[in-house]
């Protein structure tokens, strides 16, 4: 009889946690070899397997990301092999202050386009994959005091994961910021969630602009998968949003080179794999709300949505948010994460569940370091419980 495949994974585990897996190895990839071909597609078959989605660290995300928001930053691409095969990835960088104070520590790379920190792990080899790559961080830890996880979704596997590990080395850990954002979440229609999220009052002023929107022209909403049409679509999506307030504060994608070529190619490769769908408000064929969203199935992630501000009095974005409600129906996908701010007073009008992120300190490293440790975080988490 054939062994089975979640029984042969579970004794993997078992044997990587107990240090009895002779071909357990964390490697470390560099940003450029990270682009060769055979490890790319090794990094897209892990992709496919991993217990948690998580586009952020995909290969045509985080390839972009390190090639035009990287270069000054100290990052490599730490990976979880056994017996050759890649099980594991996780972007790290070397940074030396935390919060003003010049404290040199090790934390998983994220940028301000990037929201979540969950590492990319094969489904049944979570706890392989912390033990492991804890166990590097000890040997390796150099001059950081610590390993700092930002972002991690904190109902998941990864997570629970991470707490058995830390749990069984009884290594110390402090979580120092948990936030909520947004998520959408059922499997009823459209039209039964938007009715159960906002007021008939509320739905009827929203039906009343979008009629005084179709007084201004023809009104149509465009859903867009795939290559065709995508230079113009990035391109109306960056005029548009340079055009606003972001562009007038500075913050727009299109007010830095480095940013601009980062989102334009991110996109381009995500259509390339099939992971981007692009939703469109068009008043007389011109785009008046636009949002990018990757598709991460069982997941999907609201990357960057924007609208013209000369149409705000008819609401465009809540508008094209209304039709994107349909994420519901979509088939493989179970729920969408905002990716916006805490609080954020339009998405949060609609989307009612929230999606909980936790970031975590994480000791490495020997007793005194340890030490050392628990009474920086005793200092940066008073009043607070350890976790």
């Amino acid at each position: 009889m054939a062994s089975s495949p979640d029984l042969t994974i579970m004794q993997r585990d078992a044997a990587v946690r107990a240090g009895l897996a002779a071909g357990v190895e964390v490697r470390i990839v560099s940003a450029a070899d990270a682009a060769d071909p055979q490890f790319a597609r090794e990094w897209d078959a892990l992709a496919a397997r991993a217990s948690e989605p998580n586009p952020f660290f995909e290969r045509w995300f985080l390839l972009p990301s390190l090639k035009h928001l990287g270069p000054g930053s100290q990052v490599n691409i730490k990976t979880l092999r056994i017996d050759g095969e890649l099980l594991g990835l996780l972007p790290v960088s070397r940074v030396w202050n935390y919060y003003g104070y010049p404290l040199p520590h090790a934390s998983v790379w994220l940028h301000a386009n990037a929201f979540c920190g969950a590492p990319l792990v094969a489904r049944g080899f979570e706890r392989a994959f912390w033990g492991a790559l804890l166990d590097h961080f000890d040997r390796h830890s150099r001059k950081a005091a610590f390993l700092h996880l930002p972002h991690l979704p904190a109902e998941g596997p990864v997570h629970a994961a991470l707490d058995h590990v830390l749990c069984d080395t009884r290594r110390p850990a402090f979580t120092v910021e948990t936030l909520e954002r947004a998520m959408l979440a059922g499997d009823c229609e459209a039209e039964t969630y938007l009715n159960a999220s906002m007021s008939a009052k509320k739905r009827k002023e929203l039906r009343r602009q979008r009629k005084r929107l179709e007084d201004e022209g023809s009104l149509s909403f465009e859903r867009e998968n795939g290559l065709d049409g995508i230079e113009q679509w990035i391109a109306d999506f960056l005029r548009i949003e340079a055009a606003g307030w972001k562009g007038e504060a500075g913050s727009a994608l299109a007010n830095a080179p480095a940013t601009q070529r980062f989102f334009t190619e991110t996109l381009v490769e995500a259509a390339r794999a099939g992971r981007l769908e692009r939703l469109s408000l068009k008043l007389n064929g011109k785009a008046i709300a636009m949002l990018a969203t990757f598709l991460a199935p069982p997941g999907a992630y609201s990357f960057k949505t924007t609208f013209n501000e000369a149409y705000a009095r008819f609401s465009p974005g809540l508008l094209l948010q209304l039709e994107n409600l349909d994420l519901l129906t979509r088939p493989g996908i179970e729920w969408a994460d905002s990716c916006a701010v805490e609080g954020h007073s339009m998405i949060e009008r609609i989307w009612r569940e929230k999606r909980r992120l936790v970031s975590r300190n994480i000791a490495i490293g020997g007793p005194l370091r340890r030490a050392a440790f628990r009474t920086l975080m005793a200092y940066e988490t008073r009043g607070r419980t350890q976790a």
